[in-house]
């Protein structure tokens, strides 16, 4: 049976008027790698908040590791790496020193805390970067000293609040594989992002919220099952009159059609051989057509008609 590393059951947290969360519960189990996914004032911050105690909520449990999570759970909180989209660093310790500094409030011994310390340098590829101070890291490697401050003492339970907003694209595949890393070593991981990409590579189940409510739980595939959309259809063409256009949304298994900019979107729900049947349509009536792209469905899908968001266009 696999254990439960964190339970949150029926939180309710209030700002004022506002219920920003609202009776909200949630189990992560022990090796997983949990997407937690929303739009902006979905509740996500407010739960991880309410997770490491860093507000008082008005109702509901939360148990860590089976205990009861409290402000002064520091038997619990040595167990736990944050790492929020904000970088925390200090500017005026190297990169050895801040990951030192950090590891050290969790591990006193030195001669531990300093194989902690090489190992997290050596995970985040930071080796010849030790005696740098933050300023004069690029983003990317910003980023993953961040991570190494979070980890370097080994928590079994690690949060990343959007560890890969504005890094390269090599800093992010070292990042996104270097999740991967741990988690095989044993963490328990939650991780938030709004790029959908990402969610869909790493993470082992995905929690969709909205509103302080959980409206999807399940793993990638599981959740694209929930929505009608089975494949989209992009083609581009320079005209396509409104007749054609009632044709194409007249086939077996078409739901919805839009054209706009020269570009003709089609989204069917099951069946087999739906590009095929609306090219007929197009060439039957004479329409010229390029490109042609079908697609299945993806996360950002499943915003769309979940909860009507587009997840791409609430990055913060």
């Amino acid at each position: 049976m696999t254990n439960t590393v964190v339970k949150i059951d029926n939180l309710v947290k209030r700002y004022g008027d506002l219920i920003a969360l609202d009776h909200f519960s949630l189990e992560i189990y022990e090796g997983e790698i949990l997407g937690l996914l929303g739009p902006n004032g979905s509740g996500k911050t407010t739960t991880i908040n309410c997770l490491l105690s860093l507000l008082t909520y008005d109702k509901g449990d939360i148990q860590i590791f089976g205990r009861e999570m409290t402000p002064v759970s520091y038997d619990i909180k040595k167990d736990i790496g944050v790492i929020m989209q904000n970088v925390a660093v200090i500017e005026e310790l190297t990169v050895y020193e801040n990951i030192d500094y950090f590891c050290g409030l969790y591990i006193t011994d030195k001669q531990k805390r300093r194989q902690c310390v090489d190992e997290a340098i050596r995970f985040v590829g930071l080796d010849d970067f030790r005696k740098f101070y933050p300023k004069k890291l690029s983003g990317g490697l910003l980023r993953r000293l961040n991570i190494a401050c979070g980890i370097a003492h080994k928590p079994k339970l690690i949060i990343l609040d959007e560890p890969t907003v504005a890094v390269d694209p090599q800093s992010r595949n070292r990042i996104l594989e270097g999740i991967q890393e741990l988690n095989r070593a044993g963490a328990t991981i939650i991780y938030t992002s709004h790029y959908m990409e990402e969610v869909e590579k790493i993470c082992t189940r995905i929690v969709i919220m909205d509103k302080g409510h959980k409206i999807a739980d399940g793993t990638n595939d599981e959740l694209k099952r929930m929505i009608k959309n089975t494949e989209t259809i992009s083609i581009e063409a320079l005209e396509l009159p409104d007749k054609v256009l009632m044709l194409i949304n007249e086939l077996p298994h078409v739901y919805d059609t839009v054209y706009s900019d020269g570009r003709l979107t089609v989204r069917c729900s099951g069946g087999k051989h739906n590009l095929m049947r609306v090219l007929d349509v197009m060439e039957k009536n004479g329409i010229a057509f390029g490109r042609v792209y079908t697609e299945l469905p993806t996360l950002n899908d499943v915003f769309l008609e979940l909860i009507g968001t587009d997840l791409r266009d609430k990055e913060e």
